[in-house]
């Protein structure tokens, strides 16, 4: 299909944006979900490079995504966002040792073959 390299650069992009939301996060650790914390969580959210740069990879990925919907079938194009859980699933692993189950890769290679049969239609 011609407009498939559009589909995965917004999935891709889409991807990316998870994963630096997630090193962002990661630098800024666990905290409570309290209001006495909410001010000081927020600055450091606001102003934590990866998180403003995941938000805007994801900013890029939804005005990518709404030219992808204004020229495919959504039935077709919505699945292709499963390759996402693919990518982050291995960027997960791969940038932030998290651990891969039998379960998760069974789960992985489920929605590999979902992927490919909607892409076959």
């Amino acid at each position: 299909m011609k407009y498939m390299p559009l589909i995965l650069l917004g999935v891709l992009l889409n991807a990316g944006a998870q994963i630096a939301l997630k090193a962002g996060m990661r630098r800024i650790g666990y905290f409570e979900f309290i209001w006495s914390n909410a001010l000081q969580v927020s600055w450091q959210v606001a102003t934590n490079y990866f998180v403003i740069f995941g938000l805007g990879l994801y900013f890029i990925s939804v005005a990518i995504w709404l030219l992808v919907l204004s020229r495919v079938e959504v039935s077709y194009a919505y699945p292709m966002l499963s390759v996402g859980y693919i990518v982050n699933t291995l960027a997960a692993w791969a940038l932030f040792d998290e651990k891969l189950s039998i379960t998760r890769v069974c789960g992985v290679l489920v929605i590999i073959i979902g992927v490919f049969l909607v892409s076959r239609s």
